[in-house]
């Protein structure tokens, strides 16, 4: 019989624990929300990072200058 009581009462203590330590839904939703907030910011980060990286490379600089040029050809042959 005493045997049986321990093993209800402690039965008993583990689940009044581990209720105790689950979170509220309230909670859950607040620390989602935070995760999905902060997800969003590196994105963001990691988004103009490399776009800041793409215009600023070499590649691009060459292009844009190159069509600069190609503007200004046009633009003198169209005054003649």
């Amino acid at each position: 019989m005493r045997l049986y009581l321990a093993v209800a009462v402690l039965v008993l203590a583990c689940v009044a624990y581990a209720e105790a330590q689950d979170k509220t839904l309230q909670q859950r939703l607040s620390e989602f929300g935070e995760q999905i907030g902060e997800i969003g910011r590196t994105v963001a980060e990691k988004a103009k990072d490399g776009y800041q990286s793409f215009h600023n490379s070499e590649f691009v600089s060459n292009a844009r200058n190159w069509l600069q040029e190609q503007m200004e050809k046009v633009k003198t042959i169209g005054k003649n």
